[in-house]
Order: structure tokens, then C-alpha cells, then sequence
């Protein structure tokens, strides 16, 4: 599995100390960089890298016969997945050392380093023959020159990370070409706001994730069809898409294979642009967050309208659209628009009315507690109109009552009478009940009876 982002590892509170005072004694050369050797010879040194990490996660490394002076430890405890993210990393080092430790690496991470140099990371991948994954994010690589044979040892990777380093698209076209396995292929926080298309198509690419990007115009997201022609899943979140205006044709073509497709926080405004992600033939999963044309609606109305306008999609957003919710969504749909103007109705609507018939709108029901009833005060003959509150008890009740039947609450026994039951009087004895729990009725009777002396 990938390491992406970062690597968590705990110190005593002794390492911590003898790290400070490392940083303290840091040499004038590691404010400006390090090389690679230099980080691995310390990281993975048997002093600070003393064990390997479970079965099958590392080696340990003995070089056989280094250069004489060499400042390589005897021998280091390699694990196969390098996280050297953040380290000061610059330049390459001794090619030559490089090759002996890291035979088996499969997986590199050189996030946040400084290697600013295609030429330095050019040396470092030559020396690893395994690698499968490199990540390179947040590395400064805006403005440098990516020369062809220095791309050449890129062509084993088949994961590449190359998120906020402002790389050129002319440097990801040449590394795409160098790379005949390509899988997957990050690009975010790049600040591409068009790309152009490649004379050499990429088919084995998977997964593209450029989020993050200033993309607006769906003409440059045509290009990676042509591109990427198996796509399978297209990660665009954070960009400003404002229409997908291709036909259903054009989409089949482009993207015949796209089964994912994420355009969270985009500038989608009109169904029809939904519409539209039904014309990709193998689509599945979609997510559409935060986009502006579903702003006024809420969220159950998002949820109900989008499943009964993508018919094919198994995942919304991340939940698993199961078939009652599809059903549910769909009588929703035709119920939502049936009183719709016949020119503004969308075309999916004709569709779902010949699937269920074309139904009436719920009647709605009112399933908040009521909270006042006008009832029928009787005593000793007399009868007066009242209006309770429901949200009291029965000792607020009676002492309501005190101005209208003159009686103390002490010296009246009070009944309710439920006027649609065949039951009688239910004389209200506990005072800290409820009256909600009668389930009191307009037009129902209250009865007070002056107690016995």
C-alpha cells in the first residue's frame, strides 16, 4: 500500500532531546540541502532505525565492497517503502551507494524535500530498479527543464505523485510518454488552467486526480479522453467547470471506460449538464458536491433528484444507492415536477411516467404535536368554552380552572370525557401528568365536580 502523506513514529522523550541537540549542531550544508545518501545513511542507520518493521517490510542491507571513505554505516536496516518526506533532500549523492541500498525499494515518498533539479531525481530513480510508486509533492520543480534520458529512468514507476510542484504540462506529456505502465497519476494544486493534447497516447492509465487546478472550459477535459483512453476513474474537484456541452457521441468516444467520476465543487449549473453523465457508458459512481445548481434545494431533495437523474449510478457521493431508494427517488421525481409547465419539464420526467404512471403530489400531513385544543368546561350545570394548553400538567389545568368554576383546586375533582370513544369520564387525579398524554381533541369535555365536605 501507498504511503501519500505522511508517517507517524513515536520518540522517548531521550531521542527527542538528542534530536534537538542534533538540530542545534546542524552543520551550515543542511540548512541548503542533503543529499539522499546522507538522509538514508542516518535515517536507517541500526542507531536510529534499529529493527525491522514486521515480516516483509524491510531488509537488512550489507553493501558488498563500497567505495574507500565511504560514509555509509557497515550496513542499514532498509525497509522496502522509503518515507523521506520533509528531509532537506536536494540531490542525488553517490549513484553507486544509492544502487546497493535500495535494490528492493519498491515505494518511495520524497515529499517536501527541495530537490528543485530533474537531473538530481533522475540519478536517484536510475538507482532503484524496483520502484512502482514515487511521490515528489511539494518539491520546487515550477520553471525546471526535464531533459528526455533524464526521463528514461522513470519508465518502471507506475504511481506518480507530482501534486504543488507547479510542474509544466510539457513535463508531464514527457514522462507520460516515458512511462509505458502508468496507473495512476496525481496533478493537484498545479494551477493548470488548460493542458494540451499529446501526440502519444497513455492507455494504461487508471486514475487521474487533478483537483485543485484553475480548469473552467470541459474542451480541456475532452483532451484527457483522448489521452487516456481506458480512464477509470477522473478526479476534478476544486476546478470551475461551467458546462459539459459535448454530445452523447463525443462522450461515448472519449471515455469509454470511465467508471468514477468526481466533480465536487465545481461550477455545474443546469440539469442538463447532469444529465449528460449518463451519455459516459460505463459510469457508475459520481460525486457532485457543493456545486451551485443545488444550492436551493435541500438535502433530501439533492439526494432524491440527482439518483432519479443518473439512472445508472450505484454510488452517490460516496453512499451506495440501494433499489428502494431508487424507487423512492424516482416516484419523488415525478411527484416534485408534475405540476410543472409541460416546456419545462426535463426528459427524464416522460421516461419515469411511463415507468410509474403520473402521480399525485402526498398529501401532506401535519405530524407535529398539537399544542391547544378548544374544549367544553361543564360544572353543576353550566357549560363554558376553553381554550387549554396542552404543554402543562394537570395541576396548571386545575388551576386554570379556579376562575372559571369559582372552585379551589383543592376542592374540585376534575374528568376528562373523550367525546369520539364509548368510554366514560377518566377522572385526572395525577397532577404531574401530562396533558398531551390524555390526547385531548377540540371539542372535547373537561367535568368538575365540587368535592364532598
Amino acid at each position: 500500500m501507498a504511503v501519500y502523506h505522511c508517517l507517524c513514529v513515536s520518540f522517548t522523550p531521550a531521542e527527542v532531546e538528542a534530536a534537538q541537540q542534533d538540530d542545534a549542531m546542524e552543520p551550515p550544508a543542511d540548512r541548503f540541502g542533503r543529499s539522499f545518501v546522507e538522509v538514508i545513511s542516518e535515517k536507517y542507520s541500526p542507531e536510529n532505525f534499529p529493527y525491522r518493521r514486521g515480516p516483509g517490510m524491510g531488509v537488512v542491507v550489507v553493501p558488498a565492497g563500497g567505495p574507500q571513505g565511504s560514509p555509509m554505516k557497515d550496513r542499514l536496516n532498509m525497509p522496502s517503502i522509503l518515507v523521506l518526506n520533509g528531509c532537506g533532500i536536494n540531490r542525488a549523492g553517490d549513484q553507486a551507494e544509492i544502487a546497493a541500498f535500495c535494490a528492493h525499494v519498491i515505494e518511495l515518498d520524497l515529499s517536501h524535500n527541495k530537490l528543485q533539479d530533474w537531473q538530481e531525481i533522475s540519478k536517484i530513480i536510475s538507482s532503484i530498479p524496483n520502484l512502482g510508486f514515487l511521490n515528489l509533492s511539494s518539491n520546487p520543480l515550477a520553471g525546471a527543464t526535464l531533459e528526455p534520458h533524464w526521463a528514461e529512468p522513470f519508465s518502471r514507476v507506475r504511481r506518480l505523485v507530482l501534486n504543488n510542484t507547479q510542474v509544466s504540462w510539457d513535463t508531464v506529456l514527457l514522462l507520460t510518454r516515458e512511462i509505458p505502465d502508468l496507473e495512476e497519476l496525481f496533478l493537484c494544486l498545479n494551477e493548470y488552467s488548460s493542458v494540451s493534447a499529446p501526440t502519444v497516447t497513455c492507455p494504461t492509465l487508471r486514475l487521474l486526480h487533478i483537483t485543485d487546478n484553475s480548469l473552467q472550459d470541459w474542451a480541456e477535459v475532452r483532451k484527457f479522453g483522448s489521452m487516456f483512453p481506458g480512464l477509470d476513474t477522473l478526479v476534478m474537484a476544486n476546478n470551475n467547470l461551467g458546462t459539459i456541452p459535448d454530445s452523447k457521441d463525443i462522450l461515448q468516444r472519449l471515455f469509454p471506460n470511465l467508471r468514477s467520476i468526481n466533480l465536487n465543487n465545481s461550477g455545474l449549473n443546469r440539469w442538463e449538464d447532469i444529465e449528460k453523465l449518463n451519455f459516459f457508458p460505463k459510469l457508475v459512481e459520481v460525486r457532485l458536491q457543493g456545486i451551485p445548481l443545488l444550492e436551493t434545494y435541500t438535502n433530501v431533495e439533492r439526494r432524491s433528484l440527482m439518483i432519479a437523474h443518473l439512472p445508472a449510478i450505484s454510488l452517490l457521493n460516496g453512499s451506495v444507492v440501494t433499489d428502494s431508494e431508487r424507487e423512492d427517488a424516482e416516484r419523488f421525481f415525478i411527484r416534485y415536477h408534475v405540476e410543472f409547465p409541460e416546456k419545462e419539464l426535463p426528459f427524464r420526467y416522460h421516461s419515469l411516467v411511463t415507468k410509474y404512471g403520473k402521480l399525485e403530489p402526498l398529501a401532506e400531513i401535519d405530524l407535529r404535536p398539537r399544542w391547544r385544543a378548544q374544549v367544553e368546561v361543564h360544572c353543576e350545570g353550566k357549560v363554558e368554552q376553553l381554550t387549554i394548553r396542552l404543554d402543562q400538567n394537570v395541576a396548571a389545568l386545575k388551576k386554570q380552572l379556579t376562575t372559571v368554576v369559582q372552585l379551589s383546586t383543592n376542592s374540585m375533582r376534575l374528568y376528562y370525557i373523550d367525546k369520539c370513544t364509548a368510554f366514560g369520564p377518566e377522572e385526572m387525579k395525577y397532577n404531574t401528568r401530562a396533558l398531551h398524554s390524555y390526547s385531548i381533541q377540540d371539542g372535547d369535555e373537561l367535568l368538575v365536580v365540587p368535592k364532598s365536605k
